[in-house]
């Protein structure tokens, strides 16, 4: 194993040292593990909250700023948050507005975040939970139970954000959230197995000429393997996966992203939105905004998620306001 870390048992502590010190929007409290925006809080205004394992860079503190997030909580490698780091989020965040958290669907965040809410609910926080499904590639997977939550995560918490930061009240924006979530559909294909530093060796097996169709961010199988092919090919299973579990209709636009797992070059990344471009195309159906890039990643898994969201005027406008995080910069 090669990986430029001190030590796997220092490594999330050290990353977030690395994050504070390069990115001053952000207040990174080491000691409880939460990100929060160096701003403070804006009065009135509903939080948006989320956190997961680490390894899944920029997700989720790489979107905590203006229009997006107000914090997130960052566990170890491929581990969730345990409740007490969520409560600490909720605590710095909370305007009296209400806090929303935003949740993949794997089984510890589930669990954690539930347990979270309620001790926050206790102490007089209001709260509301989202849940993030969007993996059409296994009903049920090693760390879940039904669909696993993926690239639909950073829909859910742009346009959710943007929603918050102009002022609408917890149920509005959670109620927006769910409606991101239903409108989003993912699947991804790995090229290559990643390594935890903990393990020190890859997380399975695939032979060279392999790819694993359908896996999961944290290296959970998927359908089937196969034998690799050419992107153009992959990108058509993983659209019919996707538009077979959600059809879209000719003009309906949409948001798509094209994201790499953490080991893909941005060349091959292009070429693969290329052939999502053309295949759209061909079916009639608008690529209205896009986003080619590491968004969600798998350690350093290679390999590549393909997310649609059927987008109205409404989401559109939203995933257009001003945001500015470390990961995501736009407008204003």
């Amino acid at each position: 194993m090669k990986k430029l870390i001190n030590s796997p048992e220092t490594l999330l502590e050290d990353a977030l040292a690395g994050m504070a010190a390069a990115h001053p929007g952000l207040r990174v409290n080491a000691g409880a593990r939460v990100i929060t925006r160096s701003s403070g809080k804006s009065p009135g205004k509903v939080a948006v909250i989320s956190g997961g394992g680490s390894g899944h860079e920029p997700l989720h503190g790489g979107f905590v700023g203006l229009g997006m997030l107000d914090a997130a909580c960052p566990g170890e490698v491929f581990t969730s948050p345990v409740p007490d780091q969520v409560l600490a989020a909720a605590r710095a965040a909370d305007t009296g507005a209400g806090v929303l958290l935003v949740v993949k669907n794997y089984t510890g965040d589930v669990l954690n975040f539930q347990v979270a809410a309620e001790l926050a609910e206790d102490e007089g926080i209001t709260v509301e939970t989202v849940l993030v499904n969007d993996d059409v590639a296994v009903e049920d997977s090693t760390h879940t139970a039904g669909r696993r939550g993926t690239g639909a995560t950073l829909f859910v918490e742009k346009i959710a954000g943007a929603l918050a930061e102009q002022g609408a009240d917890l149920a509005t924006v959670a109620k927006t959230a769910r409606e991101v979530n239903s409108a989003s559909r993912s699947f991804a294909v790995a090229l290559t197995s990643c390594t935890t530093p903990a393990a020190g060796r890859p997380g399975f097996e695939l032979p060279e000429d392999e790819i694993e169709v359908g896996v999961g961010i944290h290296g959970e199988p998927g359908r089937r393997r196969e034998r690799i092919r050419p992107a153009k090919e992959i990108v058509a299973d993983a659209l019919d996966a996707i538009l077979t579990d959600q059809p879209l209709s000719a003009d309906d636009e949409t948001i798509v992203l094209v994201n790499g797992l953490g080991g893909t070059p941005l060349l091959e990344l292009y070429v693969v939105y290329n052939e999502v471009a053309t295949a759209l195309a061909d079916r009639g159906i608008r690529i209205a905004r896009r986003l080619v890039g590491n968004y969600v990643t798998s350690l350093d898994m290679a390999g590549v998620s393909l997310t649609l969201c059927r987008a109205d005027a409404a989401m559109l406008a939203l995933w257009d306001a001003p945001v500015d995080t470390p990961a995501l910069h736009w407008g204003g």
